[in-house]
């Protein structure tokens, strides 16, 4: 499994010749490395709807057809805005798809749009672990520390957890660090840090923390990719 960074939560991970595309916010971010154009992709999954998140899920799916999957009240808004193919999910729900196994886990956080009257409700936000290619990945989605995670990394082997690390919105370094010791994943890459003032964070201070934890860490800048070791 090949998985390229993106920028902020951003992740293009292929696989058995599938490409998955998480939370694509490329337009408007300033570290990512391409632009919506340039992806390819079978699927897109979302763990929920701020703008930094769902970024440009619906144009990459009218050019690519690519399948977007999400909690479902945010699956049925980006239906009513232009994407060709979507599928809603809830916490505990799993399904193969032709791009590889999803489950859908729980996340602390929340998940709107702004509206012309206001907030969008857009469901609850969401963490999802892709298996594909023998390979299980934790996409965290923009979480806080919660006690649950320790039953993600007892019901389920994870090779690859994509944590947020920002502070402020998500949980910092020092808890997402304790989320290592809960999950046990093998390895770890930080997310959701240093796109803005607000979520600076030092990505090697914490890799020094998820090596006391038990885990490796694999700190990617935007735009690198890297190999999963067997």
């Amino acid at each position: 499994m090949r998985i390229r960074y993106l920028g902020h939560a951003a992740f293009l991970i292929e696989a058995e010749g599938k490409r998955v595309v998480f939370d694509p916010f490329l337009s408007g971010n300033p570290n990512a490395p391409v632009n919506p154009e340039d992806i390819s992709a079978d699927g897109i999954v979302l763990t929920h709807g701020h703008a930094d998140h769902v970024g440009d899920a619906v144009a990459i799916a009218q050019r690519t057809g690519a399948l977007i999957v999400a909690p479902v009240e945010l699956a049925n808004w980006m239906s009513k805005q232009g994407a060709p193919r979507v599928h809603g999910m809830n916490f505990g729900g799993s399904r193969q798809f032709d791009f590889g196994h999803l489950k859908m886990v729980p996340a602390w956080h929340s998940s709107s749009l702004d509206g012309p009257n206001g907030p969008i409700y857009l469901g609850n936000p969401a963490g999802f672990i892709l298996t594909l290619g023998g390979v299980s990945v934790y996409h965290a989605g923009d979480t806080s520390l919660f006690g649950d995670m320790e039953l993600i990394g007892r019901r389920h082997r994870i090779d690859v957890a994509l944590l947020p690390i920002g502070d402020n919105y998500t949980m910092g370094p020092e808890d997402a660090a304790y989320a290592v010791e809960l999950i046990k994943p093998r390895w770890v890459i930080p997310i959701h840090y240093n796109t803005f003032p607000l979520i600076q964070q030092d990505p090697h201070a914490f890799a020094r923390l998820v090596e006391q934890a038990g885990a490796r860490c694999q700190v990617l800048a935007p735009g690198e990719e890297w190999t999963v070791p067997a």
